[in-house]
Order: C-alpha cells, then structure tokens, then sequence
C-alpha cells in the first residue's frame, strides 16, 4: 500500500475518532446541537483528505454515532446528517484541494452549500416518507438560527487548525 494512502486512512479513522469523541463532549457539558460539534472534524477531514476518503469520513461519522450512541437520531436526523456532513467533506475537499480556493472562501462556500444540500434532504424526507419534521425552509432557518455558535466556533478554529496544518506538512 502506498504511504500516502496508509496516512490518509489513518487520518481518515483519527477525524472519524474525533468526530464521535466530541460530540458526547458537548451533549454531557451543553446543548451539542448548538455547537455542531461533529462538524468541526469532517470539515477538516474535507481540507485534510483527499475527495473519496474525505466523502468516507462525511458519511461514516454520523452513522457510526448515531450506532453507538444513538445521536443523531437514526430517523429522522441521520439521513440529512449524511447529506450535509458528506457535502462539506466533499466541499471542502474539492474547493480547497482540487481547485486551490483560500481555506476561508472554502470552508464559507462549503458550509452555505451543506446547509442547502441538507435542506434538500429534509425536503425529499417530508415530501417521500413519514418524517415528521418542519417544512425545509422554516427547518434550515432553525438551523442556522440555532447552530449560530457553533457556525462562529467553525469559522474561529477551522481556518486557523488547517493553516496550522498545512505549515507543518501534516496535510
């Protein structure tokens, strides 16, 4: 196997690691759906991994938490989970890694991207099963509303942890 190949998987399980470890950090000290905390480890798994490993993190996290921990909710939540956390692993990925956007404008257009692509989710959940959750547009609205914390602690450290990062050759 390549070495590049064995680090990005070993990347791969330490981002999926992180991404089960903090959320049960934040649900036992607050509110975690406030504070997003699953996100922060596959949006940086998008900017760390190359697009196929990335996208793997993206969906494996939620359903791995959601198996272990019953969080996020196996119906409704998980399924739009995996459309949104797996957009911002591939957003950040191709924007930053293929197409050489800034970190910011990436994680921005990324983050913008997820929430609609979630937001699809839950249209398609509402209109093609008995998910009993709100019209899309009055959900992403909660969500963005609610999540406000948890945008600005991703746009305080992600950038930041990825410049790091990236100058000390870890990605």
């Amino acid at each position: 196997m390549h070495k590049n190949t064995i680090r990005q998987i070993t990347l791969a399980g330490l981002f999926i690691a992180i991404g089960l470890i903090l959320p049960m950090a934040f649900h036992v000290l607050g509110p975690g759906t406030t504070f997003l905390p699953m996100h922060i480890p596959v949006l940086i798994a998008g900017f760390s991994l190359n697009l196929p490993i990335a996208i793997l993190v993206g969906i494996v996290t939620p359903v791995l938490s959601s198996l272990l921990t019953g969080m996020p909710l196996i119906f409704p939540v998980l399924p739009f989970m995996i459309v949104e956390l797996g957009t911002y692993a591939v957003g950040t990925s191709y924007l930053y890694r293929t197409l050489k956007w800034n970190v910011y404008l990436s994680l921005i257009v990324t983050m913008i991207i997820g929430r609609i692509a979630a937001m699809a989710a839950v249209w398609v959940l509402v209109n093609y099963t008995t998910a009993k959750l709100p019209n899309p547009l009055v959900f992403i609205t909660g969500a963005i509303t609610a999540g406000i914390p948890g945008i600005i602690i991703q746009l305080l450290l992600i950038p930041p942890i990825v410049i790091l990062l990236r100058k000390r050759n870890l990605i």
